[in-house]
């Protein structure tokens, strides 16, 4: 991904350009999103790019040159569209030939301050577009779909949550899942006992500095077991994660549906 620049404006804008812009309304007027735009931390515009079609039938695609099965989209309404608008930059395409998002690119993306994003369709894109019109791709992951605003969505949930304010708790975009580069510990909530199922001890204790520490532990414990290419991005288990795994071995052993992975 190239270097992002934060814009200067306090609101972060986020362009999405589809064909199907009630797909991404719907989604950006509830939860964390709809909330976010609501107390103006977030500006969501979307914009449908039939609009920028002349012609009767608001004609976005057409067959591809060379023969092929499927449609691909036009250059002309995505040329126009951009040209009107003016979104903010970068302009991403979504695709599978772009950057794979994780908790860091989200962490980038916000901190650039705004930027937009291109829902694709049917078969493909009008390469002029990719090669003289977007900055970069970005990719939700290895598989097919049928369109793009199924990963833009996800795309705004993973940038959303970032955005200063926008959580409830300001600690809470830090302290979850990826953010540390390991997978959340546990949580538990009322009844401490449920068909005789117990919160483990430690977070009944008051205790709050062996509570983080417990926290901790699971945290890699967990990550260690099923997903293990995380422990190995962070340049593998230190001697303190090593340390505090010892400390709380016995009650990960407790725990049926994890098994312990060698701390010696």
């Amino acid at each position: 991904m190239k270097t992002l620049r934060r814009s200067s404006e306090a609101c972060m804008r986020i362009d999405v350009l589809t064909i199907f812009p009630e797909m991404i309304r719907e989604f950006g007027a509830h939860s964390l999103i709809g909330r976010a735009a609501q107390q103006s931390l977030l500006d969501l515009r979307v914009h449908d790019l039939r609009e920028a079609t002349e012609d009767v039938h608001r004609t976005v695609d057409d067959s591809p040159f060379g023969g092929g099965a499927g449609m691909v989209l036009k250059a002309g309404p995505i040329f126009d569209t951009v040209e009107r608008e003016q979104p903010p930059r970068p302009l991403f395409l979504l695709g599978p030939g772009g950057r794979k998002l994780d908790q860091a690119c989200a962490q980038e993306l916000v901190a650039c301050g705004g930027f937009s994003l291109l829902c694709g369709r049917y078969e493909g894109i009008d390469n002029r577009v990719r090669e003289h019109l977007v900055d970069d791709e970005l990719s939700i992951g290895d598989f097919v779909l049928s369109g793009g605003e199924v990963a833009a969505m996800v795309v705004l949930e993973a940038v959303g949550r970032l955005i200063p304010g926008v959580m409830g708790n300001a600690d809470s975009a830090q302290e979850e899942s990826f953010s540390a580069g390991l997978l959340e510990h546990p949580q538990y909530t009322r009844p401490a006992d449920f068909r005789e199922l117990a919160v483990p001890a430690v977070l009944l204790s008051g205790d709050h500095a062996r509570v983080e520490r417990w926290r901790k532990a699971q945290s890699l414990w967990k990550t260690q077991q099923v997903r293990p290419d995380l422990i190995e991005l962070r340049g593998g288990l230190s001697a303190e994660d090593r340390a505090l795994m010892k400390e709380f071995k016995s009650e990960v052993e407790n725990l049926p549906r994890w098994q312990s992975p060698d701390t010696a």
